[in-house]
């Protein structure tokens, strides 16, 4: 039997993918710590165990129990922009969570590692990204994902451990953490919008991406490991077309019914633009789902009027308080780390 672990199978793209590895015929393996994401999230016929990739005995373990097939990690704590003022946790979680994964991996003799990257790897000024640009990340986040996918370059140059890398950018739909006020800009717009709150931009709005609805992603990554022409290699993955977060907002709202009330916010330290070229991807996985942004939005805020709003919760271990952004500074109550 073919037997799989997902890391982050509670969280949105792992859930999903989870999902799709199931359909596949696999028997799934989830670990998350549900940090970021929900139990119920976790689809039917999966073993959840609730743990971190940081743990590094509990992660021996489980390479020792189960005897992986196949690893899916999509673990992490991907606040880009969070990451500057988080670093120390940022490359625990990010980078060391990952190594751990890798050298049982390599021990256990595992078939395929497949790792979700971002195109945070990149950096500004280079578009469209394309996977043959030299990765020049511009946030401790963008960083961590870049080290590990060199770790696996340098794990299959010694040991012969096959991989394959994703590089996905600006994901939603269903499953999606609204109630994190530091990630995901349409949940963030959902979230606000059902509490009667105005939606919040940074800056003047005009920032560029090219959001991407989660079959365009979570379906690629389950079946790369039946892809062996996918193999050491790396991959954008998403959607093509880039739209301006007024943009996003307006269309967003369209969804709910309203018009939003926008309040504009104090610019942070972010890429303005960025979208990838996916001509790479196309060529091994296929086209798209063909979900447009006004459907795939439609769809995600249709789940996310059963869910309802949630409260956003502050990230409790800012490491470096000096420049945060507008309305993430750290409030006086007792906090938790997002959920």
């Amino acid at each position: 039997m073919i037997t799989s672990l997902v890391t982050g199978g509670a969280g949105f793209i792992g859930s999903h993918v989870v999902k799709h590895c199931l359909a596949l015929g696999h028997r799934v393996i989830v670990l998350d710590d549900l940090s970021g994401g929900f139990e119920d999230h976790i689809p039917e016929g999966a073993i959840f165990v609730q743990g971190s990739v940081t743990d590094e005995q509990l992660v021996a373990s489980l390479f020792e129990q189960y005897k992986f097939t196949y690893v899916y990690h999509l673990a992490a704590y991907a606040a880009e922009g969070l990451s500057h003022f988080i670093r120390r946790f940022n490359y625990n979680n990010n980078l060391i969570g990952s190594i751990n994964l890798i050298n049982e991996s390599v021990k256990h003799k595992v078939k395929c590692f497949v790792f979700t990257s971002s195109i945070a790897v990149y950096g500004a000024g280079q578009l469209p990204m394309r996977e043959d640009m030299v990765p020049q990340p511009e946030d401790p986040y963008g960083v961590s994902k870049y080290a590990v996918e060199l770790d696996l370059k340098a794990a299959h140059e010694m040991f012969g451990l096959d991989y394959v890398v994703f590089r996905p950018h600006n994901v939603y739909g269903e499953n999606q953490n609204i109630g994190d006020k530091y990630r995901n800009v349409i949940g963030i717009f959902m979230n606000q919008i059902m509490q009667g709150k105005p939606l919040t931009i940074f800056g003047d709005g005009e920032q560029t991406r090219a959001f991407s609805y989660i079959d365009d992603v979570a379906i690629p990554i389950a079946h790369a490991v039946n892809t062996p022409a996918a193999f050491n290699q790396v991959f954008n993955i998403g959607a093509d077309k880039p739209y301006t977060v007024n943009e996003l907002a307006k269309v967003v709202g369209e969804c709910f019914g309203v018009t939003p009330n926008i309040n504009y916010l104090q610019a942070r330290n972010e890429v303005m633009h960025a979208y990838s070229d996916h001509s790479k991807a196309h060529g091994v996985f296929g086209e798209g789902s063909g979900v447009s942004l006004a459907e795939g939005i439609r769809r995600m805020a249709e789940w996310a009027k059963v869910v309802g709003a949630r409260e956003s919760k502050e990230f409790a271990n800012i490491e470096i308080n000096e420049k945060l952004p507008q309305g993430w500074e750290k409030k006086t109550q007792p906090s938790a780390v997002p959920a």
